[in-house]
């Protein structure tokens, strides 16, 4: 049964611009080598700069894309971002086109981790790559003209996942405290691959197949297993108690609905702060079609939020 009839009318074209692939090692390098169609990019006076930064220890270096506002807001934040990709794809370069109008909007910078993807570098490699864009973020704060407490954490899809991880990581290892996880349906439990599907939800863009190639990618193993850390896969946590305010937004198509619903209703359980969306009619990657009412809908309450994350009172 196919759920097309289900999608936002505007939303179609999006299934002829992206069509869905089921991943598989036969044809990662093939979709390693597509590129998605991307819309002109605005003089919006963001300028991006690439920096290497120290990985993690006895790995190699890290690549950061730095993205500036044409004047920062007054007490500026920072928001550390991760690409989505199924864990197997992606570049942190790619995100210009998402990442330069929230730049432009809100005055503050954001830095895009280039973490080394899976199979090659399956968990903890991604997470702890992550880990070192944020610690040097929180070190090189004063150069970079923002506000440590007001430095959080953002991705989309398995950038969402590893957003959301990290937000673990920085909980349980103290050293630093953030001030919000900004997630767009993120990939964040991989029991999604072994539990009963629901048949309205991973028809488009990113499907069961492709979902279990990437865990099995970055985990080194099926998914679904008794050992999965909660620091690739951030369901996993038995204890969210103690997460920075967040925001988590999900489309009613998309495979990921259920995990996410399921998180936000545990963090909420927890005393989270936690703003939930569900948009109806949405697949994955929704947003990537720019001129459909729902996405403009979907990214100004995305940008909202942010605004709201950046500006708030700093966590005590």
């Amino acid at each position: 049964m196919s759920t097309r009839h289900l999608v936002d009318p505007e939303l179609l074209p999006l299934l002829d611009l992206w069509p869905t692939l089921s991943l598989s090692a036969e044809s990662l390098e093939q979709a390693r080598r597509w590129e998605s169609p991307k819309p002109q990019v605005v003089d919006d006076g963001v300028t991006v700069e690439r920096v290497v930064v120290p990985g993690p220890a006895g790995a190699p270096d890290v690549a950061l894309y730095l993205f500036r506002p044409a004047r920062l807001a007054e007490g500026a934040g920072c928001i550390v971002h991760m690409h989505g990709g199924g864990y197997v794809l992606g570049k942190a370069e790619d995100g210009a086109v998402r990442l330069r109008p929230i730049v432009a909007a809100l005055g503050c910078i954001v830095v895009s981790v280039d973490y080394r993807l899976a199979p090659e570098t399956p968990f903890p490699g991604p997470i702890e790559d992550c880990y070192a864009g944020l610690r040097w973020t929180f070190a090189h704060a004063q150069r970079l003209g923002i506000d440590p407490a007001r430095i959080g954490v953002m991705g989309e899809s398995a950038g969402g996942g590893l957003a959301a991880a990290l937000a673990l990581l920085a909980r349980d290892r103290g050293e630093f405290q953030l001030a919000f996880q900004h997630l767009l349906y993120p990939m964040i439990d991989d029991r999604t691959c072994s539990n009963d599907p629901d048949p309205l939800t991973g028809e488009f863009i990113w499907n069961r197949a492709s979902n279990r190639f990437g865990w099995q990618c970055m985990l080194g193993q099926e998914p679904g297993g008794a050992e999965v850390s909660p620091y690739v896969a951030a369901a996993r946590a038995e204890d969210v108690a103690g997460l920075p305010p967040t925001y988590i937004a999900t489309g009613a198509l998309d495979l990921f609905r259920d995990e996410n619903i399921t998180y936000a209703q545990r963090l909420l359980a927890a005393g989270v702060p936690t703003e939930f969306h569900v948009w109806p009619g949405a697949i994955h990657a929704f947003d990537a079609l720019p001129d459909a009412a729902i996405a403009q809908e979907a990214n100004q309450s995305r940008i909202a939020a942010l605004r709201r994350a950046l500006t708030a009172k700093p966590r005590a």
